[in-house]
């Protein structure tokens, strides 16, 4: 059963850990699809941060959208994916570095990850993302 816009974004604003895939640009090649963390608010745009010169930045400046999927499979199966156009980019602020690792991780682990990735990730660069497209169902217990 497919999900109202409520229960959709409800969904999404919490803390999964997304499929980011994005057009690859190489005819024939499947997209790039990997693991991260993204943030979202109920109305809003999606963002995610990722490193400056990444290729999932590269792939994402070149294709201007690409699409998050979430996913659950307790206490029903039940996903979430939207799709949409790049709607800015800018380099990352050490508060949304702190905001993000805040939303994944357990309070005594933050300001030790903010730590190390600012150190080691290189520069990082915010990508926000308009939904234009959603899918969204419940399938129930299994």
């Amino acid at each position: 059963m497919a999900l109202n816009r409520a229960e959709r974004e409800e969904f999404l604003a919490e803390p999964h850990i997304a499929a980011l895939a994005v057009e690859s640009g190489e005819n024939g090649r499947a997209p790039l699809t990997v693991p991260i963390w993204y943030q979202y608010e109920p109305g809003g745009d999606v963002w995610i941060m990722t490193g400056r010169d990444s290729l999932k930045a590269r792939l994402i400046g070149a294709a201007g959208r690409f699409s998050l999927m979430v996913e659950r499979v307790e206490p029903t199966v039940r996903y979430v994916s939207v799709e949409g156009a790049v709607v800015a980019t800018e380099a990352a602020t050490h508060e949304q570095l702190h905001e993000m690792a805040s939303r994944y991780l357990p309070a005594e682990k933050v300001d030790a990850y903010v730590e190390k990735a600012a150190k080691e990730h290189g520069e990082q660069v915010v990508v926000r993302l308009s939904p234009e497209r959603w899918l969204s169902s419940d399938l129930g217990s299994v």
